[in-house]
């Protein structure tokens, strides 16, 4: 029998929501045959069978989340199918196997210190050779895989620069999760992860009682609200949970700012109007007003890097990009997604017209790659096609600032000492204030106005 576990599904991403299994026991499939959809905090993915075979049982009912490192599937491959796994690991379950090992590594301190002056690295990898002994292994054995220890996409990256193995390390964040005061404890000899049923467990209440370090944090717990009403309780799942999270990590960790002006592109919209007619005889679509927005963001972040950076907190340096990749923020009606376009600084106003089509329309179907929605540099959303003035959007962190454009509106303004009406595109710029400060910020918005009050200035740019 092959145990199909549920693979990595990219950086961050250690569990995902079952929507959908194409196959059931007893079915046969091929190699490549569509196994199961899978829906993580990122997107919506379509998962193959490794093997072909007879399906034996699969793991998980729709709405059910699955760990990556999970068995989700048993496929019967044949008479090779002993040779897949080796007996011990094809076993029953065994919770008490990974006690044993770090027991056995304790009860036998002489051997280690013997074999020590052989493998015993120096330096940086020090603190990964401690957990690999911690684990009874030899350090550069293969490490034994299993369930994915939740830990934020930071603390991963830490551990691996300081070469620590984050299933040796005893978590103290909520839910179970390493947070990068463990990584410190852990390398300086704190207790490992075989220490933990030594630590009594902290509660949500202890957290928040001010385990996060920041004063006057005080989450009180949530009231009876059945005690007014009937109500409907509904799990955070998947794309609305990844949002949340987000969100509240932005909100936290970055001193938003906001800057606000408006763009007269009146003459943007016009230029617009005039085209479609040639477009449409060619069978072409003209292109959108964000598809200009995008260029005009990228001629302001080449001016003006401090906005297309990140802040590493843990290096305590400002990471500038020399690319530009633009997200785009997306409703797809389960939550928000940012798809990104790439190279922006080198794509046409067309090409990045029907890169937002496209991404856009597979984000709501549910189809987008992963690899589609990262590394982005800098964020857009755009509420104007919905309504609405003005917004001040949350940035979209690690990246240090977001832009928010609002409806585009015909309003009296004066120009040359007359009240003229033009259209008006209202434009909020909210920053990271640590990396960036208001005068990048007017001098940013200001390259953006004039480049959409002129669109021959955009074309320029392509």
């Amino acid at each position: 029998m092959f145990e199909f576990k549920l693979p990595d599904l990219g950086e961050g991403v250690h569990e995902g929501e079952v929507l959908k299994w194409h196959v059931k026991a007893g079915d046969h499939l091929a190699e490549d045959d569509p196994l199961v959809d899978v829906e993580t905090d990122k997107a919506a993915v379509t998962i193959p069978s490794p093997k072909a075979g007879k399906v034996v049982s699969v793991a998980g009912k729709i709405g059910d989340t699955l760990l990556v490192g999970e068995v989700i599937a048993v496929i019967d491959v044949g008479d090779g199918a002993a040779s897949e796994r080796p007996a011990p690991a094809a076993a029953g379950p065994k919770p008490a196997a990974p006690k044993a090992a770090p027991a056995v590594a304790k009860a036998a301190p002489p051997a280690g210190k013997a074999a020590a002056p052989k493998s015993a690295p120096t330096g940086p990898s020090l603190p990964g050779a401690r957990g690999e002994a911690a684990a009874g292994r030899t350090p550069g054995s293969p490490r034994q895989t299993g369930r994915v220890i939740p830990a934020a996409p930071a603390t991963r990256r830490l551990a691996r620069e300081r070469g620590i193995d984050l299933r040796e390390v005893a978590p103290s964040g909520p839910g179970g999760r390493v947070v990068p005061a463990d990584l410190d404890a852990f390398a300086t000899g704190g207790r490992s992860a075989s220490d933990a049923s030594e630590r009594p467990q902290r509660t949500a209440a202890d957290f928040a009682a001010g385990a996060a370090g920041i004063p006057f944090l005080d989450i009180e717990p949530m009231p009876d609200f059945e005690h007014w009403g009937p109500v409907v309780r509904e799990p955070l799942r998947s794309i609305r949970r990844k949002v949340a999270r987000k969100m509240t990590t932005s909100m936290i960790l970055v001193p938003h700012v906001a800057h606000m002006d408006d763009a007269d592109v009146s003459e943007l919209e016009a230029y617009r109007e005039r085209e479609k007619p040639r477009l449409a005889a060619s069978g072409g679509q003209p292109p959108t007003l964000l598809a200009f927005v995008v260029k005009a963001v990228t001629a302001g972040l080449v001016q003006t890097p401090s906005f297309n950076a990140s802040l590493d907190p843990f290096r305590e340096e400002i990471v500038f990009k020399q690319y530009y990749n633009i997200g785009i923020a997306v409703d797809t009606g389960r939550g928000l997604v940012v798809p990104v376009i790439r190279d922006t600084d080198r794509k046409s106003i067309v090409a990045i017209s029907s890169a937002i089509e496209d991404l856009a329309k597979r984000a709501r179907e549910g189809t987008i790659e992963v690899s589609e929605l990262q590394g982005g540099t800098f964020t857009i959303t755009n509420v104007g096609p919905i309504g609405g003035t003005a917004l001040i959007p949350a940035v979209n962190y690690p990246e240090v600032a977001i832009l928010g454009m609002g409806r585009v509106q015909e309003k009296p303004v004066v120009r040359n000492g007359q009240i003229v009406i033009r259209k008006m595109l209202p434009l909020t710029l909210s920053f990271d204030h640590r990396v960036a400060d208001g005068a990048d910020a007017a001098r940013f918005v200001s390259e953006m106005v004039r480049e959409l009050s002129d669109p021959n200035l955009l074309l320029l740019e392509t």
